[in-house]
């Protein structure tokens, strides 16, 4: 049950549940190139009638996934850390998140430990988002450790020295690459 009308994925599973659906249409709609997975699954949860903490994320989303894929589209934008910090950009934590796993369980070395350190510093604005500061905190702890052992791979896309300053900060206004 969603008590004070907030979405909180982490104790409610309709909002837990929509998150992730909507997440895993994002995934195939930037493969698709195409905001038809998304719109469908949105259509579905919006007709069910959801609380209106639900419905105003959906939308919330809809219009920040639209974003994305405009921005990948018209920067052309396709190497998979490029996309993830374009997702970033857009507030979007936990969709980096679950973006970078599938790169993540493919990796070997160093690649998987910054794609790890990237996951880990997305978990900790997921959890600074719904004021878990203890979960954020030991999250970014290990992304700092990730991010400065392989940062130099990061370099490449962006400066890995901002993301760490904040993470170190534990910053509520993460920094935007694109």
């Amino acid at each position: 049950m969603i008590s004070d009308n907030r979405f909180d994925p982490f104790n409610d599973r309709l909002c837990r549940n929509v998150r992730n659906s909507l997440t895993e249409a994002f995934k195939v709609a930037i493969q698709d190139k195409s905001l038809d997975p998304v719109e469908t699954e949105a259509r579905a949860v919006l007709d069910e009638g959801p609380p209106p903490c639900v419905s105003d994320y959906v939308h919330g989303r809809l219009a920040a996934y639209r974003e994305v894929l405009s921005t990948l589209d018209a920067n052309d934008i396709a190497a998979p850390i490029d996309v993830a910090l374009t997702i970033w950009t857009k507030g979007l934590f936990f969709e980096t998140h679950e973006f970078l796993e599938t790169y993540w369980l493919v990796a070997t070395g160093d690649e998987k430990r910054l794609l790890q350190a990237l996951i880990r510093a997305a978990g900790t604005y997921v959890h600074l988002e719904q004021g878990n500061l203890k979960a954020a905190e030991r999250i970014s702890g290990k992304a700092i450790a990730g991010l400065t052992q392989v940062g130099e791979l990061l370099a490449v896309h962006t400066a890995p020295q901002r993301l760490i300053d904040a993470l170190k900060m534990l910053d509520s206004t993460p920094p935007a690459f694109f």
